[in-house]
């Protein structure tokens, strides 16, 4: 599907809440997750990929020493609760943040580089899962799950490479899980976290291929400011997203900074880092 542009808040609206796709059979439910980007030339690249070079290899080292040096910020039993606690604080991992709310990723699209288009993307989950292996596919249907959770996870794949070799000579497949409740934070933001099970393997390929699975908007840069200052009347700020001095730190400068500032940024926003203090990609979910 190509991306489209909105020219207007009740298109956007109406775009996000479309009854006929994304909709649960059984409950009365979003199956979609949302991601925003500051800019519309930011791409869906994990911030593991972005240390470029064999940065696949790097991985297990990445993980290894921040457990090592972090063991006193225990996170959970599993693996995966590591890598959610890595993702939060800013480790490069192949995670990428989502979350439940189009409102929340909508945020972190507005919240910076004023002068620029946004895009807002949005993944149903469901569609997304039926690429995975049948006991990946298995385990949700018996829990009638969306997402998986981290100790789910761990039940069928202890870490990252026993992910990866679920896929077996398949073409690798893209999960989506949600973190444990690590801080108001995590909570606030609805987050979610997308896994792929190779590395090399990215979000950008994955919506490529599965066009049917994913719907994106690009927002021009007038109607940006209008979106901005109707978060801002809904309290759908730094303040409530990131509770605590970062939050408070980051809407204030954002609040008191000229209307427009070319190509400055401020660190609550630009694509969509769910949970990490600050922006870490180009600018980044938080």
């Amino acid at each position: 599907m190509a991306m489209q542009t909105v020219e207007s808040w009740r298109e956007l609206d109406e775009a996000i809440t479309d009854p006929s796709w994304g909709r649960h059979s059984e409950h009365a439910r979003s199956t979609l997750v949302f991601r925003g980007l500051a800019r519309s030339d930011y791409s869906n690249v994990s911030s593991l990929a972005r240390l470029s070079g064999d940065y696949a290899s790097l991985e297990r080292h990445l993980l290894r020493n921040f457990r090592k040096y972090a063991h006193q910020q225990e996170p959970g039993p599993t693996t995966w609760d590591w890598l959610a606690l890595g993702q939060h604080h800013g480790l490069p991992t192949r995670m990428l943040d989502w979350t439940f709310s189009p409102y929340v990723a909508l945020h972190f699209a507005t919240a910076s580089w004023p002068d620029d288009e946004a895009v807002l993307w949005a993944v149903d989950c469901v569609s997304a899962h039926r690429g995975l292996p049948p006991v990946l596919r298995g385990s949700l249907a018996r829990e009638g799950s969306l997402l998986f959770t981290t100790e789910q996870l761990a039940a069928h794949a202890s870490d990252l490479q026993e992910l990866g070799s679920l896929a077996g000579e398949d073409e690798p497949f893209v999960l989506f899980f949600e973190p444990p409740t690590l801080d108001e934070r995590i909570a606030n933001q609805a987050a979610v976290l997308s896994v792929m099970s190779d590395p090399t393997y990215h979000m950008d390929t994955w919506l490529d291929e599965h066009p049917g699975a994913w719907r994106a908007w690009r927002i021009p840069r007038e109607l940006k400011r209008e979106i901005r200052e109707r978060l801002d009347q809904a309290q759908i700020t730094e303040r409530v997203l990131m509770p605590g001095l970062d939050g408070l730190a980051a809407y204030l400068r954002r609040y008191y900074s000229p209307r427009s500032v070319g190509a400055d940024r401020s660190d609550g926003g630009g694509t969509m880092e769910a949970g990490a203090p600050r922006a870490q990609q180009e600018g980044s979910m938080s």
